[in-house]
């Protein structure tokens, strides 16, 4: 007696179809899982057995099972094969009759039968569209998420009763009907403009910064407001596309970290990890590579407060995904890429105490020591942050100031035309932004005229720019001037970008 369930694993963010291949023959009664299943999987033995004799008062057969999750070398993770093993031993016993080739099963199994939540659902159930299967069955918790994809009837199971039940024709499960998708413009963080008091010119940064995803660092003594204005930050990006949402919901999915009232992420991500994550929770890794916070900020802001506090293996590992906009970890295994298109926002202190060149107050560190603190963030890296923004103390009287400042909604409606503009000129690519142009692309899209080339020319002498730093400084160039609704770059936009580089720079 042999029956085959289709189910599904997740390598990375996408996913591979899994096989579960069930065998009920003579011999000593007991049940054998083979296919590379991790200890979470060898379990699923003892939840199997309970759950189908808890649910509906099924019978769990005699006899010799054996069950194969195939491809065999791919290793199998996770409570995830519960659902399809349970299903594929009531086949084989023909306790189900009826055909299931078509379908995808997925899904944790209580003791007493109920259908536990599972990460990774979207790339799952994304999966088994794309092989043109036409049922998928998920936890209930998680079918308004799976219902996210087109192209596939996604049926919410609450039981193994209920799915055994909507099999056999007794009882059927109505299939999800999916709901219209609003994207509304969400704020992560709840903070506005309008809360932050003065730092005008740095508020004007991080309106560049929203506009063309450029990442910023920002320096200042403690209380300044560095947090406050990047937390502020995402309140003035546009709200995601429909694609945007899909991309970071199926990297939420697969962490685990997506809400069951919330099966589609609206708002822009803000992730603010502490500086004691190590490289691999920043970029991602681990045994089973997952996603890192790097990746989770996608299509977001991803703030690393206190940057010279990060150690220097932690913020060099950053380097390349900044460049790149993806994470790539080699294992011996095989290689996974994870997505990592980030706005990055840094604030650090000038030094140890917090308080080199404070009008009011004394710094108390060495020269030496000051010195030794800027040097933990190394030339290169600081080469790949197009906006240096000095935050200086707040006065008095800003802070008594009671007239309300600009609103996040109108400083938004200014970045979201400049956006517009971007993605007209980058139509026909898969460019989104100014900062993911690559030297193609400034090259054709951010010519100077004669003036800014005069001007570009004395800055690469007199601050010895990196030819990084000069692609950075016109791709910033060109963003200004989209915000200003001009299309060329003017000589007073190349001053406002260069006027974004760090005083001192290790080219």
């Amino acid at each position: 007696m042999l029956a085959k369930v289709l189910s599904c694993a997740v390598v990375g963010l996408d996913g591979v179809l899994v096989e579960v291949e069930v065998d009920i023959g003579g011999g000593q009664p007991g049940m054998i899982l083979v296919g590379l299943p991790d200890a979470a999987v060898q379990e699923s033995r003892e939840r199997v057995r309970a759950a189908i004799r808890n649910s509906a008062g099924g019978r769990f057969p005699h006899g010799k099972i054996t069950v194969n999750l195939a491809p065999a070398d791919l290793k199998k993770a996770g409570p995830t094969y519960d659902l399809p093993i349970a299903t594929g031993i009531l086949c084989a016993s023909h306790q189900i009759l009826a055909p299931i080739d078509d379908a995808l099963i997925v899904g944790e199994l209580s003791l007493d039968g109920i259908v536990r939540h599972t990460p990774g659902i979207i790339a799952m159930v994304s999966l088994a569209a794309e092989k043109g299967l036409q049922r998928a069955f998920v936890p209930a918790e998680d079918a308004k998420e799976a219902s996210l994809i087109e192209g596939i009837s996604v049926y919410p199971v609450r039981t193994l009763a209920d799915l055994v039940n909507h099999l056999n024709e007794e009882v059927p499960i109505a299939p999800l009907t999916p709901e219209a998708i609003e994207q509304p413009v969400e704020n992560s963080t709840g903070v506005d403009f309008a809360d932050v008091r003065g730092q005008e010119h740095v508020k004007r940064g991080l309106e560049v910064a929203a506009a063309g995803a450029h990442n910023v660092v920002m320096t200042g003594p403690p209380g300044s407001g560095k947090t406050l204005l990047a937390r502020a930050l995402p309140s003035i990006m546009p709200a995601m596309s429909l694609e945007e949402a899909l991309e970071v919901t199926r990297i939420y999915s697969v962490r685990g970290l997506l809400p069951p009232e919330t099966p589609l992420v609206r708002s822009r991500p803000f992730r603010s990890p502490h500086h004691t994550t190590s490289h691999a929770g920043l970029i991602g890794g681990g045994t089973w590579p997952r996603p890192g916070e790097i990746s989770l900020a996608h299509r977001g802001v991803l703030f690393l407060d206190e940057l010279p506090e990060f150690s220097t293996q932690t913020l060099e590992v950053l380097r390349q995904p900044l460049e790149d906009r993806r994470v790539t970890l080699a294992r011996a295994a095989g290689t996974l890429s994870f997505p990592a298109n980030v706005t990055l926002v840094a604030a650090m202190n000038p030094c140890p105490c917090g308080f080199f060149g404070d009008p009011a107050r004394e710094c108390r560190c060495a020269s030496s020591a000051v010195t030794r603190y800027q040097k933990r963030i190394s030339g290169p890296l600081l080469d790949r942050i197009d906006i240096h923004l000095e935050v200086p103390r707040i006065d008095y009287e800003q802070l008594a100031d009671r007239r309300q400042g600009e609103q996040s909604e109108s400083v938004r409606a200014r970045v979201e035309e400049a956006r517009a503009v971007q993605a007209k000129r980058f139509a026909d690519t898969a460019i989104l932004t100014n900062a993911d142009m690559g030297p193609k692309e400034v090259q054709t899209f951010a010519a100077l005229d004669a003036a800014g080339e005069q001007l570009m020319r004395a800055a690469v002498r007199q601050l010895n720019l990196s030819a990084r730093a000069y692609h950075r400084v016109l791709k910033l160039s060109r963003t200004i001037a989209d915000l200003a609704g001009e299309p060329d770059i003017l000589s007073h936009h190349v001053a406002e970008a260069l006027q974004y580089r760090p005083r001192t720079i290790d080219a």
